[in-house]
């Protein structure tokens, strides 16, 4: 007989199926939308081993389809958020009808652009996050003033701003233009703003940040706005190089 299921929370189980993020979905208990067999889920604790039996608003769960993965290619002057009560625009103004229910993997600052992966699925999406993973994220900034590569490659070492501690940036000057420069940057956190602060304080302004690639998945010359869907094959074996690092970093699954 296989293994019975690890039992898991019901509003990370629902998150997996698409129903919605975690915190909506919190919230849809508070509104008492959720059941198991007729009665009202009253915490997103809950545990359960499947959605077996559980409706949203009145509507049976269906299991989890596998995991869809999505390159978008984000403009500046998007944020990275469903719905923004000041009313500002938000990348799922521009995502193209007839996409299923996505979630982004990570942000992108409203006025960064480039790759923003974009999944069905909240567990790979906190997969692709983690830092214990070890994701690496690529970046090209155009950044005013003076910096040699000599500075740059400090911060191999990682570096502390204000009481934040940021791990090892792999970083190369790619040209110059006067005091103009492009700058490509490897990381594997990605904290919010970590590119930005780091340029700002080796004492550069940034005029432009693009990000060029999540792990193995790169922008290319996907059109900005544009969207497209990674290869089943290809993110099923991705996912298999996941594995082994967050078993190193002891990481329960």
């Amino acid at each position: 007989m296989p293994a019975p299921r690890e039992p898991q929370r019901i509003a990370k189980l629902l998150a997996r199926a698409g129903i919605a993020s975690r915190r909506e979905i919190e919230r849809m208990i508070a509104e008492g939308r959720i059941a198991i067999a007729g009665t009202t889920v009253e915490t997103p604790a809950t545990l359960l081993t499947s959605l077996h039996g559980v409706t949203v608003d009145g509507q049976p769960v269906k299991a989890p389809a596998p995991a869809r993965l999505f390159r978008f290619h984000k403009p500046a002057g998007l944020l990275t958020t469903e719905r923004d009560p000041r009313g500002r625009p938000t990348i799922y103004d521009r995502l193209p009808k007839g996409l299923p229910r996505v979630v982004p993997v990570g942000r992108l600052d409203m006025n960064t652009e480039g790759l923003l992966l974009l999944t069905t699925d909240g567990g790979l999406k906190r997969q692709l996050e983690l830092p214990a993973t070890g994701v690496e994220r690529t970046y090209r900034a155009r950044a005013f003033g003076e910096v040699s590569q000599a500075t740059l490659e400090g911060l191999f070492d990682g570096i502390e701003i204000d009481g934040i501690r940021y791990g090892p940036i792999d970083a190369n000057l790619e040209r110059r233009t006067g005091r103009n420069q492009w700058i490509e940057m490897k990381l594997t956190e990605g904290k919010n703003r970590e590119v930005r602060r780091v340029l700002e304080h080796l004492g550069l302004k940034v005029s432009r940040l693009i990000r060029t690639a999540y792990g193995p998945f790169a922008l290319g010359d996907l059109p900005a706005g544009a969207v497209d869907e990674i290869r089943q094959h290809d993110l099923v074996a991705f996912r298999k190089t996941l594995e082994p690092r967050r078993e190193r970093a002891g990481v329960k699954r």
